[in-house]
């Protein structure tokens, strides 16, 4: 079988809605990306796929490949699986290798809240079924499988702690690009602020009783981010060092008024598919807009938070929509090679109740 496997992986920096990045349209951010990626490759890339999920429309993944100074004769495609695009975006770079469909992808997703022509959110799902809000339906969730606020925040400070010591020891700059006046650092994490303490004082922000703050859940953001995916036979040709080889992926639906449950299911059947236990699996790059999320995962399949997102994630980076399945393989990037992992996972639960997994393995 033709095996894909990812040799470069890169990002730019978080940045709040209306913050670092307020001025860089989606092709501006991610064009610096696309041009790390393919500056000592000796030959064109056959497709570029991005994922985007709030605008500006139009073939994004076309417009980017352009503004990068590729060839004309690379096309691109852009891809909607609302947060989980960046993911799917690298997904189907990987079966369309196995399959035949061409050697070398960039694939990956970006995001400008700051510039999103919309003013609020596309329909996930018909009133008829229910369409809550991610914060909402979180919430509800949340009290349907007994998720404290105490457990939330319990997780929600272990990923502002990891990401302080990530950014402490020097972690989070092998990941990100620094060129074309883009920031070279995420915006959010701060380690002035005493988390512990903010996590008790804040309130409710989506239901009155509810048990979401905005210290334990995402913020709204800007940023980018892709990897360059190749055969295996052709990253060897040209002297590339594959180092997340694809396994397998799944994509499952659930209930649209229970989203962050889609997580679970796409972790479920991708293991069932592989003939694999969680014990198997040594590292879990999830995106956890909802501490709620990961706190469900970790209880529902018993995985142990040690496995889960080590250098932090959303809740203390930031989650630009259709970037956010793109950063959460970035970071897998560098972390495998760090702790020589055998499998790992990408995943995310998404909007209208779907979810989307990878499985991959560091090649020994």
């Amino acid at each position: 079988m033709r095996r894909a496997v990812i040799v470069q992986a890169k990002r730019t920096a978080i940045g709040k809605k209306g913050g670092i990045l307020k001025d860089f349209p989606p092709e501006k951010l991610i064009a610096p990306v696309i041009q790390e990626l393919v500056q000592n490759l000796p030959c064109p890339v056959d497709d570029i796929l991005l994922g985007n999920a709030i605008g500006p429309g139009g073939n994004l993944a076309r417009l980017s490949s352009l503004a990068s100074g590729q060839d004309i004769s690379t096309p691109g495609v852009t891809i909607d699986r609302q947060c989980g695009s960046g993911l799917e975006a690298i997904r189907l770079a990987c079966h369309l290798i196995q399959g035949g469909a061409g050697d070398i992808f960039i694939a990956g997703g970006v995001e400008s809240c700051s510039q999103s022509p919309f003013e609020g959110r596309a329909r996930f799902s018909p009133e008829n079924i229910g369409d809550p809000d991610m914060g909402i339906a979180a919430d509800q969730t949340a009290q349907k499988y007994g998720i404290t606020r105490k457990m939330q925040d319990e997780y929600a400070l272990l990923s502002y702690q990891r990401a302080l010591d990530a950014l402490e020891k020097g972690y989070v700059h092998e990941e990100i690009i620094s060129s074309q006046g883009l920031p070279p650092i995420d915006e959010s994490p701060n380690p002035r602020i005493n988390y512990h303490r903010l996590l008790k004082r804040l309130s409710p922000c989506f239901n009155k009783n509810g048990t979401i703050t905005m210290g334990n859940c995402c913020g709204i953001n800007d940023g980018a981010a892709a990897v360059l995916v190749m055969s295996e036979a052709k990253a060897i040709e040209l002297g590339y060092r594959p180092v997340l080889r694809f396994v397998d992926s799944a994509v499952t639906g659930v209930d649209p008024n229970h989203p962050i449950t889609g997580a679970v299911s796409a972790i479920s059947s991708l293991l069932k598919k592989c003939d694999l236990t969680v014990q198997d699996i040594d590292l879990i790059e999830l995106n956890e807009a909802f501490a709620a999320k990961a706190v469900l995962i970790s209880r529902e399949l018993s995985i142990p938070y040690e496995k889960i997102n080590p250098k932090g994630g959303a809740i203390a980076s930031g989650h630009p929509y259709g970037a956010s399945g793109a950063i959460l393989v970035t970071r897998l990037f560098y972390e495998v090679q760090r702790s020589l992992t055998k499998y790992c996972l990408s995943v995310i639960g998404i909007g209208g109740g779907m979810g989307v997994s990878m499985l991959w393995e560091y090649p020994q």
